[in-house]
């Protein structure tokens, strides 16, 4: 199947091409940008893939679908624009600022009988899938609480606009881990931190508190002005705990200049950040699983060739939206908001 990118800033080179390219079931039709520097970088990263001035450019060339990774305020109008167009759309998250504008997309994709999809690849991290075999072990019983914290320390990097702030970047990450591993959310409490940033009010920090209908309690947290960088998952369950503080693996090994298509241990922790399980028989480490943001494409792709269920829902990318939507009432209004 064909596929094309839109937008080649960090996201597009960075978190979409390499996995792209790693998941060789997908023929990389081109890429959209205008920009001479980023045409370049194309050059170097995939040598003889086209670079194209427009989203219709790149649908005349003949896709089957197109990920949309270019910036939050852009993204309504071209995820529109390619479903009327007749191709399957991957959205970068957050998809949509609000809940309304999200149930929006999701009937126009049902309208014109398209798939549209979230790109929540942190499902795939290499904590995330660690987590994930430990929870299959058994051996934490029921999870009573979690706790989600990703502390990155880039002041610089902050975005600003009504459909931008912390809360809809990695919180948009943060609340679909959780949701993914212990189900929808029942009632959300929620603390933003805000500052001025350019003569705008910006959120840059946030802790929420996620009540799962499943009975579990999720504390996701993150924060990007505190020069803290730190990565920490926390499994309080009836019969032990798990604590990991492993790195941003994938992204640092691509910023690194290693690829997935060529890496033959791609996602694997080193040994000395394993995470380590406690229970009544002790401590032990649990080995890292390997983390891959590829085996997104690859599930895109075997979803939409023979119809086997797509890795993230579109009702699960609208009720990740509600949540965020739910944290900003919390926190404007200092209550519960129940879902």
């Amino acid at each position: 199947m064909r596929i094309g990118l839109v937008g080649f800033g960090v996201g597009g080179r960075l978190f979409h091409l390499p996995y792209i390219q790693a998941a060789t079931e997908w023929d990389l039709v081109g890429v959209v940008t205008r920009s001479a520097e980023r045409r370049a970088e194309l050059a170097v990263d995939a040598p003889g893939t086209a670079a194209f001035d427009s989203l219709d450019d790149l649908i005349d060339a003949g896709v089957d679908a197109v990920v949309l990774t270019t910036p939050a305020d852009t993204r309504r109008e071209l995820v529109l624009r390619a479903l009327e167009r007749g191709v399957h759309v991957v959205a970068d998250k957050p998809f949509a600022p609000d809940a309304p504008a999200a149930r929006e997309l999701a009937a126009a994709a049902t309208a014109a009988g398209r798939t549209l999809t979230v790109f929540h690849n942190r499902r795939w991290d290499t904590d995330i899938r660690t987590l994930e075999t430990v929870l299959a072990s058994g051996e934490l019983g029921g999870v009573q609480r979690f706790v989600n914290r990703m502390d990155q320390d880039a002041p610089g990097v902050l975005e600003t606009g009504p459909a931008s702030g912390l809360l809809r970047d990695l919180g948009a990450h943060l609340v679909d881990q959780a949701t993914h591993l212990f189900g929808p959310v029942a009632r959300v409490d929620g603390h933003l931190d805000w500052v001025d940033v350019d003569g705008e009010r910006a959120d840059v920090g946030f802790s929420l508190g996620l009540h799962h209908r499943s009975g579990t309690f999720s504390t996701v947290s993150a924060s990007k002005i505190n020069r803290l960088g730190e990565r920490e998952l926390i499994v309080y369950g009836e019969g032990g705990s798990y604590t990991s503080r492993m790195a941003d693996v994938q992204y640092e090994a691509v910023v690194a200049g290693d690829r997935p298509l060529t890496s033959e241990a791609w996602g694997v922790e080193a040994e000395e950040r394993w995470g380590v399980l406690g229970t009544a028989d002790g401590h032990r480490p649990v080995p890292s699983a390997a983390g891959d943001y590829s085996d997104y494409y690859r599930g895109l792709h075997a979803a939409l060739e023979s119809g086997s269920p797509f890795s993230v829902t579109l009702e699960q990318a609208v009720h990740t939206i509600e949540v965020l939507d739910a944290a900003r009432q919390s926190d404007a209004e200092g209550r519960s908001i129940t879902l």
